[in-house]
């Protein structure tokens, strides 16, 4: 069966993507206003896109109306952005970050999430977040109204003490992060703990007729 996007709504679109490509990690945002007020969303829209310079992108859909979210208005405001990644332990605080609270409410304190300062950026981290990029806005990318793609550089990470194996080589027990990625729907959400291994061919030794 086949989809026609250009004969889709950007709400069947969105079922649609949300559905079949998956799992997507989640960046919980953490974000500033131009008045200082702090704010925290969850976003699955995001991956990172770049080594030189290190970059990462996140995806800013239109809120409730089709208005702009707290998170794009903070990050075209002040040009910075923490992502945190998300494991298994804050999964439930990430959950409460997601409510359609006013724009003076603090979300981290309504979810009970404490905050860690950051090295270079203004917005403050998650410190139960095992992985934090702090970011500068690099490049914003249209897409519609409301909606937009944020490019950012990262320019300090922050990795748990106990999650490092060996910092010069840039090693981590990356399983024991215990990261979750989004799924279908709404409210669905996967562990990273079912893993499996293979390595890449390499053509030099490719089993093959000559």
């Amino acid at each position: 069966m086949q989809f026609d996007f250009q004969k889709m709504t950007s709400l069947q679109v969105f079922e649609f993507l949300t559905g079949t490509v998956v799992p997507r990690p989640i960046a919980l945002v953490t974000t500033l206003s131009a008045s200082g007020a702090p704010n925290a969303a969850p976003y699955s829209f995001f991956n990172i896109m770049g080594i030189e310079p290190p970059v990462l992108a996140l995806t800013v859909l239109p809120g409730p109306g089709g208005t702009l979210k707290d998170t794009g208005r903070n990050i075209r405001e002040t040009g910075q952005f923490v992502v945190n990644l998300v494991s298994e332990d804050i999964a439930e605080a990430m959950n409460v970050t997601c409510i359609d609270a006013p724009a003076d409410v603090d979300e981290m304190r309504l979810a009970k999430l404490a905050a860690a300062p950051s090295e270079k950026v203004a917005p403050q981290r998650l410190a139960a977040s095992p992985v934090a990029f702090e970011c500068e806005m690099f490049q914003e990318v249209p897409l519609s109204t409301n909606q937009f793609i944020a490019i950012g550089r990262i320019v300090v990470a922050h990795v748990s003490d106990r999650y490092v194996i060996d910092a010069g080589k840039q090693q981590f027990d990356t399983p024991a992060l215990k990261l979750i990625g989004g799924m279908h729907g709404a409210k669905w959400y996967a562990r990273t703990s079912d893993l499996f291994a293979m390595d890449r061919p390499a053509w030099a030794t490719w089993p093959r007729k000559t």
